[in-house]
């Protein structure tokens, strides 16, 4: 069942900065634009304008100050607490706080609640959603726990045995809990008392578009043909004329396909304007993508960046460099070229360099790429790219923080089946 109205709770929500508040507004922008509905729900809160403006409509956000951690009312009832005493304004408040919740989740298809059942920041708050679940009035809940009060030496003294202290170490009827590592898995299964098998582990993201501080246009460019998730990456910046030997690299990467990669490779130029010749080229290049079995797997911008009636739009220095910064290396096997500004552009993104043999290209790049004979077979070629990007630790971790720990990777593969899975069937 797909769950369409997601609400998230925590003492605190965007734009506050904080591991959690970055979490939860990564989770909403991500569910958001997979077309869901989400309400934040927290002690304190903004307006939404950290979300990009297409999908503010879609994110709700309510501010309950008691819902927060900080405060005269709420700090003296935790020195009272702490101290072991739940007294008759602790009890009102948790009354108050659940007619409040109750009302604010109430048409909510699932739940998401951030430490709420594992830290003691307002045990009120959480003796709240007990007695909402108590009474069957909870959605589907994930309690997502990134830290543990009854395993903190800190916190240790401030807890005691009995009710609303015991709300933290016991496993809740009906609740999945959702851990950050696996190192925190253990420490929740062992808290517990339940099987680790029972804990999914979700780890943080990166903001892949943020990071790297993408255009807005080669942000939705790169979601629309889903670069961030191709293994390689690689770009060839370069107009499309038959010197650039682009059917070489087109082979290339039908050959690392076969390799069982799933590559990309962007071609960032139009045909060359110069020479009447190079759209009868381009057409040949669309013939041997095919042919090849590199297929989608080599997009050319003339043909993917275009209006909405077709027409190419023009492709800027900034996209070139955001390119650049996605990509996991430049292949360029250019038959002869004057000198290759390119592999200057590829050294200060950092990039691996797989060039074609030829004296420019040795003279610019030195000792710092791998050089490939412009008669040696595409599938061999393939194999010495796959072998140096497979030996890279570094490179490897790239590839691997951008096609699996981006936000929008980990609420898709990760979040969404949790939250669609129902309540847990212990």
């Amino acid at each position: 069942m797909r769950r369409s109205h997601i609400a998230i709770l925590h003492y605190a929500g965007p734009p506050y900065v904080g591991g959690v508040e970055i979490t939860i507004a990564a989770h909403a922008r991500e569910l958001a634009r997979d077309g869901r509905r989400v309400s934040i729900i927290s002690g304190r809160g903004g307006d939404g304008a950290w979300l990009p403006p297409e999908l503010a409509p879609h994110v709700r956000m309510a501010e309950l100050l008691e819902l927060g951690s900080r405060g005269p009312r709420l700090e003296r009832l935790a020195r009272e607490l702490a101290a072991g005493a739940a007294s008759a304004e602790f009890h009102a408040l948790v009354e108050r706080l659940a007619i409040a919740l109750g009302a604010e989740l109430a048409g909510a298809d699932a739940l998401i609640v951030h430490n709420v059942l594992s830290l003691h920041k307002n045990l009120a708050f959480t003796a709240a959603l007990d007695r909402l679940r108590d009474a069957g009035r909870l959605p589907p809940t994930l309690a997502w726990c990134h830290d543990f009060a009854w395993l903190d030496p800190l916190y240790t003294p401030e807890l005691h045995p009995g009710w609303p202290w015991d709300l933290l170490r016991r496993p809740w009827p009906g609740v999945r809990y959702v851990v950050v590592s696996a190192d925190r898995r253990a420490m929740l299964a062992g808290l517990l008392g339940i099987p680790a098998a029972e804990v999914p582990v979700v780890t943080p993201g990166v903001d892949l578009e943020a990071f790297l501080k993408l255009e807005p246009a080669t942000a939705a460019l790169a979601r629309r043909l889903g670069l961030a998730a191709a293994d390689p990456l690689l770009v060839l910046p370069a107009r499309i004329t038959r010197r650039k030997n682009i059917e070489l690299a087109i082979a290339i990467v039908g050959a690392l396909r076969a390799e069982g990669l799933a590559p990309r490779l962007v071609v960032t130029g139009p045909p060359g304007p110069h020479n009447p010749a190079n759209a009868a080229y381009l057409a040949e290049l669309r013939a041997l993508r095919e042919s090849s079995g590199a297929g989608d797997a080599v997009v050319f911008l003339y043909e993917a960046f275009a209006d909405a009636e077709g027409r190419p739009l023009p492709v800027s220095d900034a996209m070139v460099a955001d390119l650049y910064r996605l990509a996991d290396g430049l292949l360029f096997p250019s038959r002869y070229e004057g000198f290759g500004i390119p592999v200057l552009e590829a050294g200060l993104a950092g990039l691996p360099l797989f060039l074609s043999d030829i004296p420019p290209f040795r003279e610019t790049a030195a000792g710092a790429a791998v050089f490939f004979g412009l008669d040696e077979a595409p599938a061999a070629i393939a194999r010495r790219v796959a072998a140096v990007l497979r030996a890279d630790g570094r490179a490897a971790l790239r590839r691997r923080a951008r096609t699996a720990s981006t936000w929008e990777a980990i609420v898709r593969r990760d979040v969404a089946p949790l939250l669609d899975a129902g309540p847990a069937p212990r």
